[in-house]
């Protein structure tokens, strides 16, 4: 297969493997459910091994699915999908990978879409295996973050008014420590958080959590041998985000050369006084609009002729009107999910009573509500951290690896909005700017600082292993070593 066909065969497989399942209105998880009790949650792992998932291609890997408790008392209990490796699990590092949204579900976009071993299939009724899994290289454990996404959930309604970032970051680390004892034989793995979009924010935040409980004096806290975090088009620091989504958008011409004037006339991303601006908020308001035209997560790709999930998706999620920022006093909110295309998908397999079933989600009732985004989850977040900085800051200081990818052709979080906000760390850098390859193919670019590592691929959209699934395997193991990709053919 030659460069474009090949290129084009990538496209056509990302618009193929991805969507935004919007069609169903989101329901929170007010279901009551039987909570687990310590002595059945915390019991050998056995009880959650996935033996008879529908669909499921024949492999040699052992792979888990459940729930663990996160808060007894309020009936809080978080699902999970683990993959061990294909080979040598026990060798292999684990690597937690988080989805963002907020509200999506890394069960319905990582695990079955971009970079577990098994993809749904595009009728919903079975799975395809991934030639180019991150199970090869690792342990793969999903997590669907946090409670009301997906099958994670709460019996107490209240649960749901508080959710944020800390919130989250909380709930993932009380998860993680009851998780280790499910799973006692890697409790001194080595250790990544991954993860991709407004998991920019979940990422760093959990890894500093870990942190500081493993430095705790006391000694009282589980030690997680966390080395690292990946981090792919992420959500990073909204002044420079905004900036760079705004300079983006007027580079690849998406926008003109007037609204682009007015915006850097108008607005101030860094001051609290930004959207109280109505000549900046008109400005943005057409940034917006432009982009409700095309696929913001991949410019250059096609968009589905007709869909309904897509309309009715920009509308609610990302195309806010210019009285919504001006009464809100704030940036309108934009969704870090994925596609227009093939809505339904998702959503058939895993309100499948049978799938449900294998995968110990339902506790036998089948449940019906299960949506790969939330979006009464998106719309009232709380505590979002307007930067995560000085968190790369003490993480770097730690010696823990920072590395940073960007698909260059997503508009949502797009590359200048990342280098902008690195360029803010004012790092020293290490190695210059250079190309980096994969099959003798130039994948993109990439640049060593002190303490931290950026690349671009080259013509990927948001969620990138859906657009470049061999090449980000290839990243995804030099990232493991510490090993950045080959700089020459």
């Amino acid at each position: 297969m030659d460069y474009h066909t090949e290129k084009i065969s990538n496209i056509l497989t990302c618009l193929c493997l991805t969507t935004l399942l919007m069609l169903a209105p989101a329901v929170l998880c007010t279901r009551q459910h039987r909570f687990d009790s310590p002595k059945r949650s915390l019991l050998a792992n056995e009880q959650d091994l996935v033996t008879n998932l529908p669909g499921q291609p024949d492999v040699s890997f052992r792979h888990y699915a459940g729930y663990v408790p996160v808060d007894e008392s309020n009936g809080r209990a978080m699902f999970y999908w683990f993959f061990e490796a294909m080979d040598l699990p026990k060798e292999k590092p684990l690597v937690l990978w988080l989805n963002g949204g907020p509200g999506c579900s890394s069960v319905g976009y990582g695990a079955t879409q971009e970079i577990g071993p098994f993809l749904v299939d595009t009728n919903g009724n079975g799975l395809n295996f991934n030639p180019y899994a991150w199970n090869k290289e690792a342990n793969m454990l999903f997590l669907e973050s946090p409670v009301g996404v997906g099958f994670s959930y709460s019996n107490t309604s209240s649960d749901y008014q508080k959710l944020g970032d800390d919130f989250t970051a909380r709930d993932a680390y009380t998860f993680l420590c009851n998780w280790f004892e499910k799973f006692p034989e890697h409790k001194e793995s080595t250790f990544y958080i991954a993860g991709e979009s407004y998991a920019g924010k979940y990422v760093p935040e959990l890894a500093e959590v870990v942190y500081d409980n493993n430095n705790k004096k006391n000694g009282s806290s589980l030690h997680i041998n966390l080395k690292g975090i990946l981090l792919g088009n992420p959500e990073t620091s909204d002044a420079e985000d905004w900036r760079g989504w705004v300079d983006y958008a007027w580079s690849h011409a998406v926008i003109s050369d007037e609204t682009h004037r007015i915006i850097t006339r108008t607005c101030n991303f860094s001051s609290d006084n930004t959207w109280s601006n109505d000549e900046c908020n008109e400005a943005v308001a057409e940034v917006l609009k432009q982009y409700h035209e095309i696929d913001i997560y991949s410019i250059y790709t096609s968009v589905c002729i007709g869909d309904s999930a897509r309309s009715s998706y920009f509308d609610s999620a990302l195309f806010k009107t210019n009285s919504h920022i001006s009464s809100k006093r704030m940036p309108p909110r934009l969704m870090g999910g994925y596609d227009p295309c093939l809505d339904d998908y998702a959503r058939v397999f895993y309100n499948r009573a049978d799938v449900q079933k294998s995968l110990h989600a339902s506790d036998g009732v089948n449940l019906k509500n299960w949506s790969i985004c939330n979006m009464e989850i998106f719309n009232n977040w709380t505590g979002s951290k307007p930067s995560v900085l000085p968190i790369y800051e003490k993480l770097i200081a730690g010696g823990l690896r920072i590395w940073v990818y960007s698909g260059d052709t997503d508009g949502r979080v797009p590359v200048l909005a990342t280098r902008y906000s690195l360029s803010a760390l004012e790092l020293p850098i290490k190695t210059a700017w250079r190309p980096w390859y994969h099959e003798k193919q130039v994948s993109g670019w990439l640049q060593e600082y002190e303490g931290l590592t950026f690349a671009t691929f080259r013509g990927a959209g948001h969620a990138v292993p859906c657009f470049k699934p061999s090449s980000s395997l290839a990243f995804f193991s030099a990232f493991l070593s510490g090993v950045p990709p080959p700089p020459s053919r």
